[in-house]
């Protein structure tokens, strides 16, 4: 069975479909990682068994620090894969060329990298927007593309609607980028 590790910073409604639906496939999660003692993703946690790391960011006196605990705390679970769902934190070096890991991201990327991306990617002139799940590089939503989703804005009535649709869509394409990663069967 293939061992993965989750990262997460809020609610955790990605980190529950993946704790849903990866076990059929034949994929552990091994250990769920928060930064935010208060995310609703330490109760998926504790729902569905699965180990927790919380390491409150806010105690360390950099980035690297912080990573630094990060990447030796994964090391303890030896997963063959990170999953960032929802994981709030930009990631150094530390963290970039030690740990093999995939990040979320709703929308086409290279469009809209960072924060509010779904609201960018509604707002803007192209006619569709999407999730991309890519490889975690040291450049902030910078790495190689895994997989892209799109979505036609035309006949959606509303930025609920997108947003509601790309929520949904993207928890398919991450388990469709983890799949392609580790060779699901």
């Amino acid at each position: 069975m293939k061992k993965i590790a989750v990262l997460f910073s809020g609610k955790g409604s990605n980190f529950a479909y993946l704790a849903e639906h990866l076990p059929r496939l034949g994929i552990e999660i091994s250990v769920a990682l928060t930064n935010n003692p208060q995310a609703g993703g330490i109760e998926v946690a504790k729902r569905y068994a699965i180990p927790l790391e919380v390491i409150d960011h806010r105690n360390f006196k950099s980035r690297e620090a912080f990573d630094t605990e990060v990447v030796a705390r994964l090391k303890d679970y030896g997963v063959d894969l990170t999953v960032l769902a929802g994981f709030m934190r930009i990631l150094t070096p530390v963290f970039t060329e030690r740990v093999k890991a995939i990040n979320l991201h709703p929308s086409l990327l290279p469009r809209h990298r960072g924060l509010h991306a779904i609201e960018k990617s509604w707002e803007d002139e192209h006619p569709e927007g999407g999730v991309t799940v890519h490889w975690v590089s040291s450049e902030l939503d910078g790495g190689e593309v895994i997989v892209q989703y799109e979505l036609e804005k035309e006949g959606l009535d509303s930025f609920e609607e997108y947003d509601e649709t790309i929520r949904r869509i993207e928890k398919e394409a991450l388990v469709e980028a983890i799949c392609d990663v580790l060779k699901c069967d």
